[in-house]
Order: C-alpha cells, then structure tokens, then sequence
C-alpha cells in the first residue's frame, strides 16, 4: 500500500487494568503480568502492534510469529510497497489470472462497500493518488492543484465498475487503470490476525495492524478502552469508547496531505477527483476491522443524511468530528 493515514487511534487498557508496556520493535516480550505478551513493528506501512493475554507466554509467543507470517503473506499479495505483489502485478499488467484468494476477497468487500455507499468507497482512485503526488512533488507546483484537464484525465481511469472480479481473473477494463487497497488493506488484514488468535484460542486480546480490533473483553472483563484522537491535536484524546469482539476505525484528511498549505488530502471523491474536508474526522465501531476501516474511509466523503441509514442497517456506531471541531456520533 501507499503511505498510510498517520495514526488516528490511541489504544489504553480498561479503566483500572493493566497498562499498555513499552514496545520493543518488531519482537515479542514479556511483561511484569506474566499473562501479557506485546509485540510492536510495522504492517503495511503503518505501526502495528499486538498485545495477547494467555497463560501461556511459550504458546503466546507461537501464536505471534504465527500472526506475522500471516501478515508477510498479505504483504505479498496486497502491498503496493512491493513491486511483485499480486496487487501491484495487476496494476501493472491489468489483470491477473488465477488470483491469490485474499485480493479476491478484499476486492469483492470492496466492491460491497462501494454499492452500499453509492460509489463513495472506490479502491480505483490511485491514479488520484498518482496524479497529486506527482504534482505536488514538481518545485512548480500550483498551490491551487492539478489542472482541470489532468484531473478530468485522472477521473476517466477511475471506477469500479470497469473492474471485473472473480475467482479466475481479476481484469481492469480501463486503460491505465490502476487500485489501492488503503482504504481497506489495514482492516483486512487485522482480521485475518484476528483469526489466527482466535483458532489458537485466544480469547482477550487487543490487534492493531494499522486498524483496530478488541477480540474479547479487558481479561478483567471490562471491555477494551480505546481513546480516539483530536483530529485537530493527534497526540491527544478527546473521546474514549468500549469496545470488546468490535473493530474501530478512524479517517481524517490531515492524515496524509499532499500540499504545504494542508488544501488537499488523501480523502478522494471518485466522481470529481477532488479531496474531501467534509469532515475533520469518522470513526466507525463494526464487525469487522475491514468494515470499520471501509465505511470510515467512505463516511468522511458523505452527508450524515446518507450514512444513518447505512448505520442502522449494518449496526454500526459512527463518531463524527465535523470542521468546526463540534462532535456527533450515529447509532443504529
């Protein structure tokens, strides 16, 4: 995947739990409660981490290195940071035959969601990406963006309907089309982890791969605690929510901008190319790590009248931070 969104969540114990440690990159270690095993590194670009409550610390231990050979497989096949990845073979050559089951699945929930959000969800918008990145990188810039006719060139190459998906072949059907699984990725594979721990017979653990997802509750019993970032201050939280066997997600413009004065983002609309500040930031509690990390993506690009009856439907809770810094959360 491209660049990440910078950090959005803050993850703490429950209320009168055990304390989050110091992490120690890219290894597992003990901890002073002898239940707690933390690993800390990197997934897809982001800062990963995975905290795992087990009796066990040697089956702990195993279920770590397993979650991460899990996550190296993805790597393989939904990373645009490696250039022989499925994902990036397909940009490169507009289809690929006998597709790797993972990019089928992560692109056909992707398709899902695009239906369900009225287009606002689109894993086609990298030539977006490519066209603002190569335009704010010139000395010259236009603080004012891409010209019309480059941008009007960058929307004809994007939307889902011109990519076929299924089990044999993944085809786009547009010239010099080209996706990006960012805005779903990170989700994905923070489930598929969650899959491992959860076959290994974890039952209380806290998996961040770039999103967020609370398998069981606090091992007091309590649920999770997880702070959501001021959008307008990162490093501080101004919310807090539960969370036990639910996923939450964050998007925000000031993530990833591609300009000095902070006008442009990485939030893009697929019908017109231009970036959204609808929203400071949304974060969406779900299911599922992908579907949080989806509709979180999509919710920053639409009115509130359009997501509340996408809420109800899929049983959501969805905190908004609108410009003015005032919040508001749906609820199904």
């Amino acid at each position: 995947m491209h660049p990440t969104r910078r950090r959005f969540i803050a993850i703490t114990a429950a209320a009168g739990g055990l304390p989050l440690l110091p992490f120690v990159a890219a290894r597992a270690g003990p901890s002073a409660n002898s239940l707690l095993r933390v690993w800390s590194g990197a997934a897809l670009g982001a800062d990963a981490t995975l905290q795992i409550h087990h009796p066990d610390p040697a089956t702990a231990d195993r279920l770590i290195a397993a979650s991460l050979v899990e996550v190296e497989r993805l790597e393989n096949e939904l990373s645009l940071y490696r250039l022989d990845s499925a994902i990036s073979r397909l940009n490169r050559d507009g289809a690929i035959e006998n597709p790797p089951f993972d990019l089928v699945q992560a692109l056909s929930e992707s398709r899902r969601y695009g239906d369900l959000t009225a287009g606002a969800f689109d894993v086609t918008v990298q030539p977006l990406w490519d066209l603002y990145t190569a335009h704010f990188s010139r000395p010259e810039a236009s603080p004012d963006g891409p010209a019309a006719k480059a941008l009007a060139a960058a929307v004809a190459r994007v939307g889902q309907d011109a990519l076929e998906v299924d089990a044999a072949r993944i085809r786009l059907t547009r010239p010099a089309m080209s996706i990006t699984l960012n805005g779903i990725g990170q989700g994905y594979v923070t489930d598929r982890v969650v899959d491992v721990l959860r076959a290994g017979g974890v039952e209380h653990a806290m998996v961040d791969m770039g999103e967020t997802y609370a398998l069981g509750s606090h091992p007091k019993g309590e649920p999770w605690s997880v702070g959501l970032a001021d959008p307008r201050a990162p490093k501080q939280i101004a919310e807090r929510i539960a969370l036990a066997d639910r996923a939450v997600s964050t998007s925000g413009g000031y993530g990833t901008m591609f300009d000095p004065a902070g006008r442009f983002n990485h939030l893009f609309e697929p019908q017109t190319g231009h970036t959204s500040w609808r929203w400071l930031s949304v974060s969406v509690e779900a299911a599922t790590a992908a579907e949080a990390d989806a509709l979180s993506t999509a919710f920053s690009l639409m009115p509130e009248e359009a997501t509340a009856p996408i809420v109800r439907k899929l049983g959501l809770v969805a905190h908004f931070v609108r410009p003015d810094g005032s919040r508001f959360v749906q609820r199904a």
